[in-house]
């Protein structure tokens, strides 16, 4: 059982990472209260613990922007959050060699074509950064690892798991305070996915 810790926009989120060390952190580069630029994404990459991947989510950005990111350290794996095709999935990964997880909303769209793509990892949310669950049920017939996003936190996570086996929790919203990333929170968040 894998953890991203999404949203990461302040350096002392960044600090948090290192110590608590997830799986992967994401840096939302799409609009969002959580938005950083990219500037700001090299800063806090440089900061980083260099064993912890970097996530970069984009919401129907150019292709040619996040392959400048992954060409050059920034991020290791590219997030698609938008209306990107199966093309631009093979695009990033033929260009780069990094891996592509491809965001999908069970709840508003046909996942159907999706799971025979090329994509490393499917995600399923239940939007944009909304911070709500959906109904998991929909997932219980797929055969490929996943990630599950949307509402997940310390109240829920061991049920995500027992109903519907993710491979990646994804938290955003859940590890914060106030709207803030929460050191205590995050904490207790890798310490029970370690023990599931």
């Amino acid at each position: 059982m894998k953890i991203k810790l999404c949203g990461l926009f302040r350096e002392e989120d960044i600090r948090y990472a290192n110590e608590v060390q997830p799986d992967y952190v994401g840096f939302v580069l799409a609009k969002s209260r959580r938005q950083i630029s990219k500037e700001t994404a090299r800063r806090f990459r440089a900061l980083l613990d260099p064993s912890i991947p970097a996530v970069g989510v984009f919401v129907d950005a150019d292709s040619r922007d996040i392959i400048e990111l992954l060409k050059e350290g920034t991020i290791d794996i590219a997030q698609l959050h938008g209306n990107e095709t199966e093309d631009m999935v093979w695009t990033i990964q033929e260009q780069t060699g990094c891996p592509v997880f491809k965001a999908l909303r069970p709840e508003r769209e046909d996942i159907g074509p999706w799971l025979s793509s090329k994509a490393d990892l499917l995600l399923f949310d239940s939007g944009k950064g909304c911070g709500r669950t959906f109904e998991w049920n929909r997932l219980k017939e797929i055969h490929r690892p996943f990630a599950l996003a949307g509402g997940i936190g310390l109240d829920n996570m061991e049920q995500a798991v027992r109903e519907v086996h993710p491979f990646l929790l994804d938290v955003s919203s859940k590890a914060e305070k106030n709207g803030y990333k929460d050191l205590e929170t995050m904490r207790e968040l890798v310490k029970l996915v370690r023990k599931l």
